[in-house]
C-alpha cells in the first residue's frame, strides 16, 4: 500500500487515516479514484474534494458512524455504503462485548484487500461467469472460510492471542485477518476465474486434479499431517491439503508480494544485490507491481525483499517478516496465477 498526500499542506498521509495529523485536514478513500483524498465540509455532513469538482458532494460510508471505514460515496449509492461495505451480508452483533472493536480491524484488513482487487482491475460481481458475488458474514463461533461467493471470517480472528493459539496449534509460521481474507478471496476467485474456464486443464497440470474429494483430503490433511517433502513444491504445508487450497495459498501469497513490493516502490526502497561485490542497485525506474511488471522482474525484486526484511525484523527481535521459501514448482504456480490475473482485468 503506498503513502498517499494530503491535498492542503502535501503531508505524507495513510489509508486508514481520517484526518492529517500535520493540517487537522479531512480525509476520505475514493474508490473510483483509489486515492485518498482531502475533504472540506460543505453542507450537514457533506463534503466537496479539495482540488475536485465543486458539483460533485461526497458523504461518508454508512459504517463510518461505528468507527469502522473511512470510505467516501455519493449520495446516490444503496444504503449510503461504500463500495467495499455493500459486500457485507452479516456484521457482528454489536451488542457483543469487543465486537465493534473486532469488525473495525477485521474492515481495516478487508479494506487492504479491496483496494487489491480494485487495483487488478478483477470483478467483484461475478463477472461475466454467471457466478455469484463476492459477500462478506463477519461473525462470532463462525468457520472462517469460503462457499459459493461467501467468505466468512471468524471475529475472534482479530483477538490477537486467540489468532496466536491457533497458529501454534495449527502449527502455522504466519496467521493474520488481511491473510486470512487474502486466501478465501483466492476461492472466489478460482470460482471465477478457473472453473469451467479453458485454463482448468494448464491448472490441473500445475496444482493437481480439484476432482478429488475435499472433505477426505481436508480431513486427511489434519489427521496425518502435510504430505512428505511438501517443501518442494508448495508454498505452505496446508497448500498441500488439496489443489484447491494450493490454489488460494499461493493466491495470498501472490498479493502479498504485489502489495509488499507496491509499498516499497512507494518509499523509494532500493535493494543491493546480494551477488554483486559491487553493490549494484536494483534499477531505479518505476515499477507498477499492479499493472505493468513482468513476473520474472517482480521475483527478482521479491526474493531480496524479503531477506532484508526478515534480517530487519530479528534485529529487533521479532520473528520473520516472511517465514516461507518457495520452490521452483510453487513459482510455476505464481507466474500462472500472475497471468490468469492480468488476463482477466483491464487491459
Amino acid at each position: 500500500m503506498k503513502p498517499f498526500r494530503c491535498s492542503s499542506c502535501s503531508s505524507a498521509v495513510y489509508f486508514e487515516n481520517l484526518s492529517c495529523l500535520r493540517c487537522g485536514g479531512i480525509l476520505g478513500f475514493d474508490s473510483e479514484k483509489l486515492e485518498l483524498v482531502t475533504l472540506e465540509p460543505d453542507g450537514e455532513q457533506s463534503y466537496l474534494v479539495v482540488g475536485g469538482s465543486r458539483s460533485s458532494n461526497k458523504y461518508y460510508c454508512a459504517n463510518s458512524k461505528y468507527g469502522v471505514c473511512n470510505w467516501i460515496v455519493d449520495a446516490h449509492e444503496s444504503l449510503g455504503l461504500c463500495r467495499a461495505c455493500n459486500l457485507n451480508r452479516m456484521i457482528p452483533n454489536l451488542d457483543r462485548k469487543g465486537a465493534q472493536e473486532a469488525w473495525a480491524s477485521i474492515e481495516r484488513a478487508k479494506k487492504r484487500l479491496m483496494y487489491s482487487l480494485l487495483r487488478f482491475g478483477l470483478p467483484l460481481n461475478g463477472g461475466l461467469s454467471g457466478k455469484p458475488p463476492m459477500t462478506f458474514d463477519f461473525m462470532a463461533d463462525a468457520v472462517t472460510g469460503h462457499f459459493d461467493g461467501v467468505i466468512t471470517i471468524d471475529i475472534d480472528e482479530a483477538d490477537e492471542v486467540e489468532r496466536t493459539r491457533q497458529r501454534q496449534q495449527l502449527a502455522e509460521p504466519y496467521r493474520t485477518v488481511l491473510g486470512h481474507l487474502r486466501h478465501e478471496s483466492g476461492h472466489y476467485y478460482w470460482m471465477l476465474l478457473i472453473d469451467g474456464s479453458n485454463l482448468i486443464d494448464e491448472f490441473r497440470q500445475l496444482f493437481g486434479d480439484d476432482r478429488e474429494n475435499y472433505a477426505d483430503a481436508i480431513r486427511r490433511h489434519h489427521d496425518q499431517g502435510p504430505m512428505l517433502n511438501w517443501q518442494s513444491e508448495f508454498v505452505s504445508a496446508y497448500a498441500s491439503s488439496h489443489p484447491w487450497e494450493d490454489w488460494a495459498e499461493t493466491w495470498a501469497h501472490y498479493l502479498h508480494m504485489v502489495d509488499v513490493l507496491e509499498t516499497a516502490q512507494a518509499y523509494g526502497s532500493e535493494l543491493r544485490s546480494a551477488n554483486s561485490s559491487f553493490g549494484v542497485i536494483w534499477p531505479s525506474e518505476t515499477l507498477d507491481a499492479y499493472r505493468d511488471i513482468r513476473f520474472d522482474v517482480l521475483m527478482e525484486h521479491w526474493i531480496p525483499m524479503t531477506l532484508v526484511m526478515n534480517g530487519l525484523n530479528r534485529s529487533m527481535g521479532h520473528d520473520d517478516f516472511y517465514p516461507f521459501a518457495i520452490p521452483q514448482r510453487a513459482v510455476e504456480k505464481l507466474e500462472f496465477i500472475h497471468n490468469t490475473i492480468r488476463r482477466s482485468g483491464p487491459s
